[in-house]
């Protein structure tokens, strides 16, 4: 399945909305497979850096809202949780929007 392209500036409008709502920064995306919690083909990976006052729930709920407003699944990494060969990989992939 392909899905759907979504123009950069969408996509840039969505994740200053996200962040401007939760304690988080959007680093950028992944390649698929990198947020593996997330199932299905269409799913869009990012990276995130958590801010002050982020909690797990906080993140799951920046998750559901962004992947509601993109009508796709969301699947983000946080930096902080990723070590050595991972964090490289991360590091190596991301593409800023």
């Amino acid at each position: 399945m392909n899905a759907p392209f979504i123009p950069p500036n969408l996509l840039r409008f969505h994740f200053d909305a996200i962040e401007r709502k939760f304690p988080l920064k959007i680093v950028g995306l992944l390649p698929r497979g990198f947020a593996n919690h997330v199932s299905g083909e269409d799913v869009l990976d990012l990276l995130v850096e958590k801010t002050e006052g982020l909690s797990y729930y906080g993140l799951f709920a920046a998750e559901h809202e962004l992947a509601e407003r993109l009508g796709r699944p969301v699947g983000m990494l946080l930096r902080s949780g990723l070590k050595g060969r991972e964090a490289d990989e991360a590091d190596a992939a991301v593409r800023a929007v």
